[in-house]
């Protein structure tokens, strides 16, 4: 609690309007000057305040407060228009933004749509054309290996006729000149002429196996010729088939995609 005799302390009142509607006091205390006399306090003529002076200030205070606040909404509401239309111009710009970048992404999307079906179109219609001139090639090549077959057949049997005829021609002349001979040495040396006899029939013998291998040589070649012929016949089928499953698994993305 404050003292109020002026001989222990001195006490300074200071005001001033802080804000429209109130006041601001501010209040210094000081030690006291030793040996120096305190004024008196003035005494000021006496003042009547009437109850309507005070109620009139009160109401024009009241007022002056209801006129700060409502300014102060003011702002406020002012300050929330721009926040939402601030919110409101970035939401436009946003949905534009995205509308925008959404109609980008499709016509992109339709774009790769279309490239990827004419690749795949293409590739399709190139695998076609493919496959069928493999088609064809080996259908040539099988019409090539029956006309050889063919062929191979022919000369087997003519050559079986030829080598028929050639020992049946050969028989008879050895055994027409093992007769004549075996006539006419008869009477000189009949063991002499058998030996001789049978050396040339070796020799015979010997040109004729060395013609039987000769056209097994022959005949070999031939084989391993037909050989080659039905393993180039045997590729072309299965890049034939290779071609086909490259063909369903296109058809098989092309679908799922």
């Amino acid at each position: 609690m404050v003292n109020n005799t002026v001989d222990t302390e001195a006490t300074e009142i200071r005001c001033q309007e802080k804000s429209r509607g109130g006041l601001s006091y501010e209040v210094i205390l000081a030690e006291p000057a030793p040996n120096v006399a305190v004024p008196k306090r003035p005494v000021t003529p006496g003042k009547n305040v009437s109850v309507e002076e005070i109620e009139q200030k009160l109401k024009a205070a009241e007022e002056r407060r209801i006129s700060l606040e409502a300014k102060k909404m003011a702002d406020i509401s002012n300050k929330l228009a721009k926040v939402e239309e601030a919110t409101r111009k970035k939401d436009e710009i946003t949905n534009e933004f995205i509308t925008q970048t959404k109609e980008q992404l499709e016509s992109k999307m339709e774009l790769h749509v279309e490239k990827r079906e004419a690749i795949i179109s293409d590739m399709k219609e190139k695998l076609k054309i493919h496959a069928q001139e493999i088609e064809k090639t080996r259908e040539t090549l099988e019409q090539q290996k029956a006309n050889e077959q063919k062929a191979i057949e022919e000369k087997l049997k003519i050559a079986q006729s030829l080598r028929d005829e050639n020992i049946k021609k050969m028989l008879n002349r050895l055994k027409e000149h093992n007769t004549i001979k075996i006539a006419e040495i008869k009477s000189q040396n009949d063991q002499l002429e058998c030996q001789k006899l049978e050396e040339k029939a070796r020799i015979y013998e010997n040109k004729l196996f060395a013609a039987e291998q000769n056209r097994e040589k022959e005949l070999q070649k031939k084989i391993e010729k037909v050989q080659k012929l039905e393993r180039r016949a045997e590729i072309v089928r299965q890049n034939k088939a290779q071609a086909q499953d490259l063909d369903g698994q296109q058809s098989a993305i092309a679908s799922s995609g």
